[in-house]
């Protein structure tokens, strides 16, 4: 396994934390994705069978697991974040890069004793007691699995599939240029128990509701081109119309950052409390974690994102200021 930037004490203290603690409560972003669910429920798994008792959330107003993470294992330990220890003597984070992207369960994370923060953002603002940050892994699931070892753990299918799903998205199927040997070496050992990576696949990418066809037609009936951005927006009204989810809009980002003229892509989603969740891409040339940075969000280079309590034209200005700043 590759070495990681991430100091041994850094480790050692967290095994030390860990151990000392008979419940631990685990948190993940809020809509949360492959990486942040499935970095979760791995280490929940090995948690248990340590003999803890692991209590498992998100802080999201309406919680949910997405559907297409719904075929994750270790979805029992999961419970809403109003059943969340209120002062957790111990909490480790995952896939957060700031404090705000725990949610509901921010006032949890504040009262909690200890709070160790897993997570591979290189915008991550270091809001733990502890934190093992590596921004040069791939996903947070690359050091969920460092954590399962370190923990004594073993990898069979449940928490191999959790970490894949967790690798498999926030790779891009193995096509972003996060890819390196290693990645590709941690896939070889999930794989080796035993894993359908087709089915996987298929619950991420290959299914869809049929009104998630119609939504994508209004988003691509809309998108705009506009130099080197191309950017497009998806309503509540859009997704009410159909009966769609929130948490179906993922992929359309994915649709729209083809465009060949364009080097930054832009999707605004607007989500059940009216709020504009959003998603950008970048082909290399622009850091977009510095443009989403300065609007209050975080991520990679090429993918970050943020929330807008603007107007769709007010949340494209405010972009487009903060694109030019930083091209």
């Amino acid at each position: 396994m590759e070495c990681c930037p991430i100091p041994e004490s850094s480790w050692d203290r967290a095994l030390r934390l860990i151990g000392r603690h008979d419940e631990i409560g685990l948190a993940c972003h809020v809509n949360p994705d492959g990486d942040a669910l499935g970095s979760m429920l791995a280490v929940a798994f090995v948690l248990r069978s340590m003999g803890k008792r692991v209590v498992a959330s998100f802080g999201d107003r309406h919680f949910a697991v997405p559907r297409l993470l719904g075929f994750l294992p270790g979805q029992e330990m999961l419970v809403p974040p109003e059943q969340f220890p209120a002062a957790p003597d111990l909490m480790i984070v995952f896939d957060c890069s700031t404090f705000e992207r725990v949610g509901l369960l921010g006032a949890n994370a504040a009262s909690a004793r200890e709070v160790i923060v897993v997570d591979h953002h290189p915008s991550n603002t270091g809001f733990g007691t502890l934190d093992l940050i590596d921004a040069t892994a791939a996903a947070t699931a690359m050091l969920a699995e460092q954590l399962v070892y370190r923990l004594g753990g073993r990898l069979d299918r449940d928490i191999a599939t959790c970490l894949y799903a967790g690798l498999v998205t926030d790779t891009g199927s193995f096509r972003y240029s996060s890819v390196t040997p290693a990645v590709h070496q941690m896939a070889a050992r999930l794989v080796a128990t035993g894993l359908r990576t087709d089915e996987i696949a298929r619950e991420l990418w290959d299914r869809s509701p049929f009104g998630y066809l119609k939504v994508l037609a209004h988003a691509l009936e809309r998108v705009t081109l506009e130099g080197s951005l191309v950017w497009t927006y998806v309503s509540r009204v859009d997704r009410a119309a159909y009966g769609l989810p929130y948490s179906e809009l993922e992929g359309i980002i994915d649709i729209v950052r083809r465009a060949d003229e364009a080097e930054v892509a832009v999707v605004l989603k607007e989500d059940d409390h009216g709020d504009w969740q959003v998603s950008t891409r970048s082909k290399g040339t622009v850091d977009v974690a510095a443009v989403c940075a300065a609007l209050g969000g975080g991520g990679h280079h090429n993918a970050a994102g943020y929330t807008s309590y603007d107007t769709v034209e007010e949340t494209m200005a405010k972009f487009r200021r903060e694109l030019r700043r930083v091209s």
